[in-house]
């Protein structure tokens, strides 16, 4: 607000105030001083007016907006501009409210004084709050992070959400929660105790706030310029509030100080005087006039009047009686529809593509001035709301207003001023370009006036709040109106609103709907709306806006080019802006008291659907190939007649209409019904997928109870009052399959395709099931309900808990009916359900708890109606069945297929017994004999769905019928009683016995019953007395219905007018128009009863298959439920039938019985036609295809199986040399491969080389180690940090560092490995290719456009067998695998001739072989390798580029392989050999990679380490030169690396004995080592002794094999130097006090040599490949050192084992060891402290692991998702900590980003060498960033009932998952996250 700002004060310099006493300084505190002290006299008139000439000044708005025209230089003149000007006001401000004194005092003196019994904390979007329904009284109750923290919500039904748009905290507010749910600082009533407030404390506020608010106004109105036509200036007024963000902080900061300075604020809001004064205009103060009239200006342009007048606002004096709706403008509200003007001021929107369709504008006679049209400010807080309104809700405006809502008075005044602003709050919102933020911000102030029942009830009372809500809604929707084109396109009067209007679109009405929605939840409001007539009609008016909308036409030529998703909004617009409402209403009809209620309700809805069926011209058919699924009328008028029956008692014959009106009412629903049958049938296709969406839509959980629940009840209500046979015949025609009910076996349908004859019949039969077999409305209670709900769902699926919740349809207002985890819901649950715990197979999928049905619900439960109507994809259905059946199967009670089985029903309520009337009409009897006679006859188009119907039906007839019949009165019907029809009676029990003998049908001519003579004889009168005696005539479906419902109508209206329009399009003819038709007459002689025999004898495929069973057993009629009939196929469900029938009548018995006896005969064979053969052959053919196909998978599978056996099996010991590669036989020279790309084995040859499919990654796994089994925890305090110094990657350069210090380089780096952190980790999932055939593999890789998780251009793919990721191929040396005899033979030599042969061999240069194909791969595969780290984890030389580098390298990766297996295998070799990690293992094929190239470098034989461990050298060598940097001494060597470099240097492959050579050498050194660790460790005194006690035995026999004797001598040696000097003093503290027995003294020496022991037997296993053996952890170094040949075989085990017994020297043992130990005194001369650092080697390194979580999530969500990014100090928007550190990072943060890569990505490289693993705390789920690719993992913390809560969604407490968190450990310490994780995508380094 650069301009606001210029204002202040005259220019930049300070004021300086002109008061009239020239003795005041010019500072601002005396000032402020003396002016209080002159205003607190009696007579304060001269103080007030001085202080208002100061105000005048400080605060003049003379010239704010000089600047504002050109604000662009007024922002750019920094120095002293406005904002020096603006803030020395608000300087000004706070010093006189301060009076004098320090604003800080200030402050905290009014804190003082807060009654502080109301939270009302205010958070903005995205604030994280909490929400508990145990303790909200209103459903939009939340509670900020603090106040749920303190308050007790144990046990309760609470979730943590994030602000959506923003709220308030409403603890303490007991109108809005319950007081047990308060915290603890909001429970104390504390205004009790607080002191009054001291008059002169506040004083001056009350004189400076008003000026203050006033400037704040004058720069509203100066800065609101009205925006231009088109150009939105959302611009200017973001510049305008920028300018006034200190102005508004300030009044923000006034509301925090609390109670005492919110009243002031409240009163100088709401005094009308004050603002009269101040705002009027009429002083002489030109600016004062200016600003007024820019005032006016705004007004007017906002489309309201200003009013001077008489014509004052309906506030001041509410009228009486109804409502200010003229309820006359109402009543001829259906008049004014036809004055249709097109709308003149709206048509610049009208162009945005809505093409053709016209806008249509209500006429103004409904309008009401008052409510929309007038405004008029009394005070400032009514004028600042109409400038936030304006400025479209600056948050700023809101956080201000909202704060001041904890004082009541405000509240109330705010609340008045709000809805006075209602209606120009609407016509801004439509002109807003931000609809949504702007939504947000209404919401946010609106939900928290509206939530308060008492408020809203005031609110009602006397500002008519109900009158302007609906008007201001019925307005928002005029907007929008089109004509409708449902029924009569060209004279319809209706009128509905467009779904393509962005008003719907956006949803821009939803703030509006869900103030309306809000207040509906108050009881006392409700009542008001359902008393006030006036206002019933309004609404019913605004609802029938939506009845008939997005209409839909069948396409019958073309696919419609441009689907439109306007169903969307038609859908949400139904939901939210009417079922809501009606819910909320609904929720106060719960009693007999109020059925007023519902009678006027039932009135005004029959009224405006009679008004919707005139306007659209609507007699008795509906068009054809339209349908709308929005019908709110008719499902309001059905909710209210289900509540009025359910829970008020009313009759509902006394709310029912006319038959008429009834037969109306049934007409678009049932067209609804219909469509969703041809839509399923594929009939509507060429409209493109989006009506599927609608039929989905229509039927989907969040719908279906405000959607096709109340149409099927409507339904079953017209069903059940209107004449049975008429109904019946309405649906089969609107299911448009009349003509296929024929016993003709050809027939023609005028309206059907034959393909879709099938399913639409399916269709129609199932609607009658649903119909006649649904209770939801007809008796259930709301517990049956959901319980019939929920077994729906699970047997569909198996559920989560929170799918269950979703599913489950609720009732869409949250104040009424089942709350979603409320109590009954989980009982229910536990009632129906079982909890299938999550399962963790590794590697599988992350699976989540899950609800299954229990066994005696599919039992007794199962329910395939209630399936079919909830299932929003067909296929659902199906799953249902297979569950079933796969249930049947289990439990062994029925093998086969299953039908669905047949569920006895809740009765009926009395009110609706009228529906099973259509059970027993003659209509559908017919309907059923047809198609038993067609199934039974093979007729086209039937199927076993058809036929399961039909049997259901019948079986509901038969359950339901009337009381038993007499059989003697059945007995009397002769024939001449059913000449006319087919059937007798009606009722079902009866006619299923009738004999139908012959029925005269119409068949096309070519139809085969044309030609067959005519039954009996051919004579004339046989002909005639067949007529007599019953033969029925055509039954035609349609013509039935025209005759009923003319008898309706001429019953209903004694008007001529008022016959059906004679009109029938010739598309609806009835089926006997057609010309070619001919009349034929069919035998049939049958009952229903014995086609059900016949079927019986079809369905078993056995002649007379079915026996009455009551013949064997009389008691099966006594006591008939047999759980034998309860679940089967359709035999038993005909046998269910049979007996029924029996059970019914007598007659039905013997007649059974009878029809058994007669033999029946055969059933013809069908005849095939050419067609049928020809779909036959099909059959054939696709059956034939899929066998073959099974056979193929079932090979495929058998192979597989027997790879995986080969690769991966763990169990089988036997062939444990690595890799399926090898063969038993020791002779076989050569090793073979497979290539499972071409297919063909053979060796690897030099020239045509085969290689190992490999994954190269870097890993610092190994540095991740540390020395405690305890994991560090993440830190969830301030308190709590990670320091990495301990871990195994640290030590490691520490050491590296230290040698580095002091001695040469190139000796350095031979004297450690490298790979803690980066090292290259190589793995194989053992399959074999030929390096040329992978290159060709790559090639078409390359080529292929699809699109892939990897990067080919990386040279990353796919195993081509077992699609493992891979990124390498290893090439195999040719050779034999297994060691030829000749090597394993144990040879004799010594160890000194061993000795010099290793020394000869490892002398030999080692070549690079020739040129060939090999060397070329194994050079490129090293490359590889190298390239795998970065570079940094490669070079550790100080002379960049040395090849020690490259050999330091090259060795590591062979120590790093060798110790993560180890660890894979648990960190020991106790279990042996049975492990998978030897299973696929490549280091046989790695080491002679690493060999070839490690021989290219050869080691100074000065310098050569095997010389120094086996050869004495003269002394003086080495002391001639000081300067010169010594190498290291070989007692600080690492005596695995030197391990793995003696082996490399070695040509291969290597002779056993050399390899057992080395070791043994090696061990000495060793050995050595750990004695030298352990003098160092142990105190002054424990070495004395031992030195002495050793030098006794010095000279036995087995000196060099007894660890005294060596311990003493090594001790004496190092004293020579200054190793264990200066001790004394400050190292007591380092030295353990333990006293050391020999027992653990030998056990310190075991553990230090045992990681040693582990590798080289791990190497000697993959080398030679021999077996590792099992053994006990105490036993480990004793089995490994026989097993590695270093103990003696005839060694004997009674005695306790000694480690030394292992030492074998190669020359005397004390020479050397004095030679090793002058090194190290050469050293330790100069630098003891080092020296001995370096001695102590730590190598008893525990298993890696991640970090510990915390048991609950909130602990880290509630720390991290506030902590701050420490690079920009903001809260991150994506925060994430790393599980393997605990760092601190922001996921996707521009802040953080360093050369283009995000911090994640960076974190992964420097701590995981490119693997991370990161929890996102915002989402509760795991990420894994993987070198250039990331998945998201899943989530570790789970809910209650087993599953996750990915983004916090449902925010309900989460609990560690321990067995998710070890196989997320698991994945990452074997290195699988890219072989088990299957959605990988790239990051393109922004993470």
């Amino acid at each position: 607000m650069a301009a606001a700002a210029a204002a202040a004060v005259g220019g930049p310099q300070a004021p300086q105030p002109e008061l009239p006493t020239p003795g005041l300084a010019l500072d601002k505190a005396a000032t402020a001083a003396h002016l209080k002290a002159a205003l607190s006299r009696p007579d304060n008139r001269a103080g007030a007016e001085e202080l208002q000439a100061l105000l005048e000044r400080v605060l003049s708005a003379e010239r704010p907006l000089a600047a504002a025209a050109d604000s662009e230089e007024a922002a750019a003149g920094g120095g002293g501009g406005p904002g020096a000007a603006e803030e020395e006001a608000l300087e000004w401000c706070k010093c006189l409210l301060a009076g004098g004194g320090g604003y800080e005092e200030f402050c905290a003196a009014v804190r003082a004084y807060d009654p502080a019994a109301l939270c009302g904390l205010v958070w903005t979007a995205n604030f994280v709050a909490y929400r508990c329904r145990t303790c909200g009284i209103s459903p939009c109750m939340s509670l900020c992070a603090e106040c749920f923290h303190q308050g007790d919500h144990t046990g309760h039904d609470f979730n943590m959400f994030r602000s959506q748009a923003g709220g308030a905290c409403d603890c303490g507010d007991s109108n809005v929660m319950r007081e047990s749910g308060f915290c603890r600082r909001h429970q104390i009533k504390s205004s009790s105790n607080i002191p009054c407030v001291p008059k002169d404390l506040l004083m001056m506020s009350e004189f400076v706030l008003p000026r203050f608010i006033f400037c704040l106004i004058q720069y509203l109105r100066e800065g609101y310029n009205e925006p231009a036509a088109d150009v939105p200036s959302e611009k200017d007024l973001n510049k305008v509030l920028q300018l006034l963000e200190p102005q508004i902080s300030f009044l923000e900061d006034l509301t925090k100080m609390g109670g005492a300075m919110r009243s002031v604020l409240t009163q100088v809001l709401t005094n009308q005087q004050n603002y009269k004064d101040l705002t009027s205009g009429l002083g002489e103060n030109a600016c004062a006039k200016k600003s007024h009239e820019k005032y006016l200006i705004a007004l007017k342009s906002s489309g309201l009047t200003y009013p001077e007048d008489k014509l004052v606002y309906g506030i001041q004096e509410p009228s009486a009686g109804t409502s200010t709706l003229a309820v006359q403008g109402f009543a001829g509200a259906t008049g004014t529809l036809g004055q249709l003007d097109s709308s003149d001021e709206e048509d610049q929107d009208g162009s945005q593509g809505l093409g053709k369709r016209k806008r249509v504008k209500l006429s103004s006679s409904t309008k009401d001035q008052s409510i929309m049209d007038v405004l008029k400010h009394k005070s400032f807080l009514e004028e600042l709301l109409f400038w936030t309104i304006k400025y479209e809700f600056p948050q700023k405006m809101v956080t201000f207003l909202l704060n001041m809502l904890p004082d009541q008075e405000y509240k109330v005044a705010f609340t008045k001023t709000f809805v006075q602003h209602y209606a120009f709050i609407m016509k801004t919102l439509k002109k807003s370009h931000e609809s949504d933020t702007m939504s947000n911000r209404i919401v946010h102030i609106s939900v928290q006036l509206f939530s308060n029942e008492e408020l809203a009830r005031q609110v009602t009372e006397e500002c008519q709040l109900l009158d302007i809500m609906v008007t201001v809604l019925l307005y928002m929707m005029e907007s929008c109106l089109i004509k409708s084109e449902l029924q009569d396109e060209e004279n319809s009067l209706h009128v509905v609103v467009n779904c393509g209007e962005a008003l719907l679109k956006n949803n821009t009405y939803w703030p509006l709907v869900s103030d309306f929605i809000n207040i509906l939840s108050h009881q006392s409001v409700a009542k008001r709306f359902l008393e006030d007539h006036g206002l019933l009609v309004t609404w019913m008016n605004f609802v029938s806006f939506f009845q008939g909308m997005n209409l839909n036409k069948r396409e019958l030529n073309e696919h419609v080019e441009f689907e439109s998703q306007t169903y969307y909004a038609a859908f949400a617009a139904e939901l939210e802006a009417c079922a809501q409402p009606m819910w909320g209403l609904l929720s106060h009809c719960k009693v007999r008291e109020t059925q007023e209620y519902t009678r006027n309700v039932v009135r005004y809805c029959l009224e405006a659907l009679q008004d919707w069926f005139d306007a659209i011209n609507f007699v008795d058919e509906p068009a054809p190939n339209q349908v709308t699924f929005h019908l709110p009328l008719h499902r309001y008028y059905a909710m209210f007649l289900s509540k009025a029956v359910k829970c008020q008692e009313l009759d509902l014959d006394s709310v029912l209409p006319d038959q008429e009106m009834l037969m109306k009412l049934m007409i678009h629903p049932l067209q609804i019904q219909a469509s969703l049958a041809e839509i399923h049938s594929n009939m509507w296709v060429r409209n493109g997928l989006q009506i599927k969406g609608q039929a989905m839509t229509y039927v989907q959980s969040h719908f279906c109870n405000s959607m096709i629940d109340p149409d099927i009840y409507l339904l079953q209500v017209c069903a059940s009052r209107l004449d049975p046979d008429y109904f019946i015949s309405s649906v089969f025609e609107r299911f448009k399959v009349v003509d296929l009910l024929t016993m003709a076996s050809q027939h023609q349908n005028t309206v059907l395709d034959a393909e879709h004859e099938r399913s639409m019949l399916e269709g129609a039969l199932t609607f009658l099931v649903i119909l006649l077999s649904l209770r939801l409305h007809l008796g259930m209670s709301d517990d049956e309900i959901l319980r019939a709900e929920m077994v729906a769902q699970l047997c569909m699926n198996d559920r989560t808990h929170s799918s269950l919740l979703d599913l489950i349809p609720e009732n869409p207002n949250p104040k009424s009916g089942i709350i979603p985890g409320s109590y009954s819901f989980e009982s229910v649950l536990s009632a129906v359900a079982d909890f299938k715990a999550p399962v963790f197979e590794p590697g599988g999928s992350m699976q989540q708890g899950m609800y299954t049905p229990k066994a005696e619900v599919w039992d007794q439960e199962f329910d395939p109606v209630m399936v079919i109507l909830r299932t929003v994809y067909r296929r659902d259905v199906q799953s249902a069945m297979d569950r079933y059946t796969a249930f049947l199967k289990q439990s062994g009670k029925f093998p086969g297929n299953p039908w669905p089985p047949y569920k006895k029903r809740t009765p009926l309520h009395p009110s609706y017994k009228g529906l099973m009337r259509l059970l027993h009409c003659k209509t559908l009897h017919i309907v059923l004999f047809t198609l038993l006679y067609k199934i039974l006859m093979d007729h086209q188009n039937l199927s076993e769905h058809v036929l399961c119907m039909v049997l259901y039906l019948i079986e509901l007839g038969l359950e339901n019928s009337a009381d038993e019949e007499s059989d003697e009165e059945a007995s009397l019907c002769g024939p001449e009683r059913c000449h006319d029809s087919w059937f007798p009676g009606s009722n079902l029990v009866s006619n299923m016995r009738h004999f139908i003998n012959y029925v005269r049908v119409r068949v096309p001519e070519t139809a085969p019953e044309v030609k067959r003579e005519s039954p009996a004889s051919t004579s004339s009168d046989s002909l005639g007395s067949l007529q007599n005696s019953g033969t029925a005539q055509v039954f035609s479906l349609v013509a039935e219905r025209r005759k009923k419902f003319q008898e309706i109508i001429n019953r209903s209206s004694s008007e001529a007018n008022q016959v059906v329009r004679p009109k029938t399009s010739s598309k609806w003819s009835a089926p006997g128009s057609a010309p070619q038709l001919t009349t034929a007459i069919l035998e049939i002689k049958e009952s229903i009863l014995s086609l059900l025999i016949k079927l019986h004898h079809k369905l078993s495929g056995k002649q007379n298959s079915y026996y009455p069973p009551w013949l064997d057993d009389i008691e099966i009629l006594i006591q008939p439920e047999i759980p034998k009939y309860s679940h089967g196929d359709g035999i038993t469900a005909v046998e269910r039938i049979l007996l029924k029938a029996a059970l019914q009548s007598r007659m039905n018995k013997r007649i059974i019985e009878e029809i058994c006896r007669k033999v029946t005969p055969p059933v013809p064979p069908k005849k095939i036609t050419a067609a049928e053969k020809k779909t036959l052959d099909k059959e054939e053919r696709r059956q034939k295809a899929r066998e073959r196909q099974q056979k193929l998978l079932a090979e495929f599978a058998s192979r597989q199986k027997s790879f995986m056996e080969t690769a991966m099996d763990v169990d089988s010991p036997e062939n444990d040399i690595p890799m399926e590669i090898t063969t038993a036989e020791p002779q076989v020279s050569e090793a073979v491969y497979d290539c499972v790309i071409c297919g063909q084995s053979g060796p690897s040859s030099e020239d045509r080389p085969t290689g190992l499919v490999v994954l190269l990654q870097a890993s610092s796994v190994l540095g991740q180690c540390r020395d405690n089994i305890e994991p560090k925890t993440l830190p969830i305090t301030e308190e709590e940090q990670i320091y990495p110094w301990d871990t195994c990657a640290a030590v490691h350069d520490v050491r590296l560092s230290l040698l580095q210090r002091y001695f040469k380089d190139s000796s350095c780096l031979l004297a450690i490995s490298i790979g803690w952190e980066g090292g290259v980790y190589v793995q194989t999932c053992g399959h074999t290719l030929h390096i040329d055939c992978h290159k060709s593999y790559m090639e078409s890789l390359r080529n292929d456009q699809v699109l892939q998780g990897f990067s080919v251009d990386k040279g990353e793919f796919t195993c081509p067998l077992c699609r493992q990721f891979a990124n390498s191929v290893l090439p195999c040396y040719p050779g034999s695998n297994v060691e030829n005899n000749l090597w394993q033979r144990p040879s004799n030599k010594s160890i000194q001739d061993l000795i010099k042969e290793v020394e000869e061999l490892q002398g030999q240069p080692g070549a690079f072989p020739s040129e060939t194909n090999l060397s070329k791969e194994m050079e490129s595969v090293m490359k590889d390798i190298k390239n795998t780290t970065q570079k940094k984890y490669r070079d550790y030389s100080k002379t960049p580029g040395s090849p020690d580098n490259d050999f330091l390298f090259m060795y590591s990766v062979a120590r790093t392989n060798l110790e993560l297996e180890l660890i894979h295998r648990g960190g020991n070799l106790c279990s042996g050999g049975a492990s998978t990690a030897g299973k696929r293992s490549c280091l046989n094929q790695l080491f002679h990679v690493l060999a070839l190239h490690m021989r290219l470098y050869s080691i100074d034989s000065e310098y050569s380490p095997w010389r120094k461990l086996t050869q004495l050298e003269e002394m003086n060598s080495q002391l001639g030169n000081e300067e010169q940097q010594l190498e290291v001494p070989i007692l600080y060597h690492d005596v695995t690396s030197l391990l793995l470099v003696q082996i490399l240097m070695m040509p291969q492959p290597l002779c056993k004995d050399h390899f057992t050579c080395i070791v043994k050498v090696l061990f000495t050194l060793l050995y050595t080592q750990a004695l030298a660790a352990l003098s160092v460790k142990c105190s002054e005194e424990d070495r004395v002794a031992w030195k002495h006690t050793g030098a006794l035995k010095k000279n036995t026999c087995d000196a060099e094999k007894s660890y005294k004797v060596l311990l003493s001598f090594v001790i004496s040696e190092l004293s020579k130097g200054k190793l264990y000097h200066e001790e004394g003093t400050q190292e007591c503290a380092m030295v353990s006090p333990i006293s050391w027995s020999p027992e653990s003294m030998e056990k310190y020496l075991q553990d230090f040599c045992l990681p040693f022991l582990r590798i080289t037997s791990l190497l000697q296993h993959h080398l030679f490949g021999e077996d590792l053996p099992s053994c006990q952890e105490e036993e480990e170094f004793s089995v490994l050192s026989s097993c590695l040949g270093l103990l003696p075989t005839f060694y004997q085990t009674d005695h306790p084992f000694i480690s030394a017994s292992c030492l074998e020297w190669p020359v005397p043992a004390l020479s050397i060891i004095s030679q090793w130990c002058s090194e190290i005194n050469a050293f330790t001369e100069r630098h003891a402290e080092q020296g001995k650092a370096l001695l102590i080697q730590e190598s008893r390194w525990k298993l890696p692991h991640l970090l510990q979580l915390p048991e609950n999530y909130n602990t880290i969500f509630q720390y991290y998702h506030r902590k701050t990014c420490s690079v920009c100090t903001k809260v991150p928007k994506d925060p994430a900590v790393c599980l393997v550190c605990g760092t601190f990072v922001c996921l996707k943060g521009l802040c953080c980003k360093q050369q283009s890569y995000c911090e994640c990505v960076l974190h992964s490289q420097n701590c995981g060498a490119g693997t991370g693993i990161f929890l996102l705390i915002n989402a509760s789920v795991i990420i894994i960033i993987r070198g250039h690719r990331f998945c998201l993992w899943g989530s570790v913390y789970l809910d209650a009932h087993g599953e996750e809560d990915r983004d916090l969604r449902r925010g309900k407490p989460l609990y560690i998952c321990k067995e998710r968190y070890k196989v997320l450990e698991q994945q990452w310490i074997s290195h699988t996250f890219d072989h088990i994780n299957k959605r990988w995508g790239p990051h393109y380094n922004g993470l």
